[in-house]
């Protein structure tokens, strides 16, 4: 079976997405549109939501950089992910709910803390999505000058992460006995403290939380770049990537899924996630006729100067339109991301204005558009190829394309046998048929 998420990016992840007549732009903010798509989606038997998050503003950084034409732009302020899936659990029964926190502007001991609280209050459905910080904005609001660099920021994600699932381990499943009897509350030898210091953190604990349902809340990641793909296959246990053909996305399956071995661990326990952005409509011709429509409402200037935050010091928009992507200068932000652009301009051939374009409309994630049926032939044939053990799903706007296809697509998949039709389980990782973690200190 392929597994299925929807990456609640709104008002939609195409530029001008939200600007579509039947949009809702106001979404973002709006917590019954997100009651409504989240038990729409456990309706359709998907595993997880996905709310991904950043503790910046794009654009307003550092004093000389313009902020210029960012008025246009959407995703630029929304609602903090862990107090939305809190509000969501009790509404939802089956479904995961995932949430974005950064290792590099927080402490492990309050994400372990919140996360195992989800977890809790959702009876085991929670996932942290372990980011390192894209934006180099964030670190102006933490007292910072400058961005970490971008290889100590995943040498710290690495320590970040050993402590939080070190804090989620310091309770035994079974250390409260709760004996009215006796007047004990727990066994004092199923806790202890994870005394960890490192080169990063000194955490004592051990966790004011119990252990969690799931033992560990399911931990996503999205790294592209080479320590991104190692921090995943040391720690993930769900990776949602961003590729563009088949090629590419069977190169990261068969790359990251390669790399579990070192840690001992199988090839089932890691689920990857190939990003999507689909448009459903009944006929081809008429999905076609959406992604037009959509493409008309941007600009060259916008799709350019949305390109332009990996591109460094260069300025993208002083450059020729019609001419070729030039070499971009190394970056410290998103390095997968810059080199997907790279490889999918020198592939395609593309000039600066295609390129644009094309990755404002869907921010590298890959356009699917066409009927129900045409869409299922699509996502077979990668998953059956090897290229991704399922999807995640970005609408290009809310709140029609991912009703569609929950409404569409979902049940043409499960009419071909290769999506569920129902829960099998209760927990998140129930749904993605990954085991729960055993207790590390119980080795020891």
């Amino acid at each position: 079976m392929l597994h299925l998420a929807s990456l609640l990016a709104t008002p939609g992840i195409h530029l001008y997405g939200w600007r579509h007549p039947d949009a809702d732009p106001a979404v973002d903010m709006d917590f019954d549109f997100y009651v409504r798509t989240t038990q729409a989606a456990e309706r359709a038997k998907l595993d997880a939501v996905f709310l991904a998050d950043s503790v910046a503003v794009p654009g307003y950084g550092k004093p000389e950089v313009a902020t210029t034409g960012k008025s246009r732009y959407p995703r630029l302020a929304g609602l903090e992910p862990i107090s939305l899936i809190t509000a969501l659990a009790p509404l939802t029964r089956n479904i995961g709910l995932i949430a974005t926190m950064t290792t590099t502007y927080n402490e492990p001991y309050h994400v372990a803390r919140r996360m195992a609280s989800v977890d809790h209050l959702s009876k085991g459905r929670a996932g942290w999505n372990l980011v390192t910080s894209e934006a180099e904005e964030e670190s102006l609001n933490f007292g910072f000058e400058q961005h970490l660099e971008h290889s100590q920021r995943y040498v710290r994600g690495g320590e970040f992460h050993d402590v939080v699932t070190a804090l989620w381990d310091s309770w035994d499943e079974d250390a409260f006995v709760l004996d009215k009897a006796t007047g004990q509350i727990f066994d004092p030898a199923k806790v202890r403290r994870i005394d960890h210091k490192g080169e990063y953190f000194t955490v004592q604990g051990p966790l004011n939380v119990p252990r969690p349902p799931q033992g560990h809340p399911v931990i996503a990641q999205a790294g592209a770049s080479d320590p991104g793909r190692e921090l995943a296959a040391r720690t993930a246990d769900l990776v949602f990537v961003a590729a563009q053909t088949l090629d590419e996305a069977k190169e990261y399956y068969d790359d990251v899924k390669g790399r579990l071995a070192r840690y001992g661990r199988s090839k089932d326990s890691l689920r990857i996630l190939a990003g999507i952005v689909p448009v459903v409509a009944d006929t081809d011709e008429q999905a076609a006729r959406i992604v037009d429509q959509l493409a008309g409402f941007m600009t060259d200037e916008d799709a350019v100067a949305q390109l332009q935050r990996w591109a460094g010091d260069l300025d993208l928009t002083a450059l020729p339109l019609d001419e070729p992507l030039p070499e971009l200068p190394e970056i410290n932000n998103a390095k997968g991301r810059q080199k997907m652009l790279v490889d999918m301009a020198r592939r395609d051939n593309l000039t600066l204005g295609d390129l644009a374009r094309r990755f404002a409309g869907t921010l590298g994630h890959r356009l699917v558009f066409g009927s129900a049926q045409t869409i299922a032939d699509d996502l077979q044939l990668w998953h059956e190829s090897g290229a991704a053990d399922g999807f995640m799903l970005i609408s290009p706007y809310y709140p029609g394309p991912a009703i569609d296809f929950f409404d569409k697509v979902v049940p043409e998949l499960q009419r071909r046998g290769i999506f569920r039709t129902e829960y099998s389980g209760q927990t998140l990782r129930d749904n993605l048929e990954i085991a729960v973690p055993a207790n590390q200190f119980h080795n020891k």
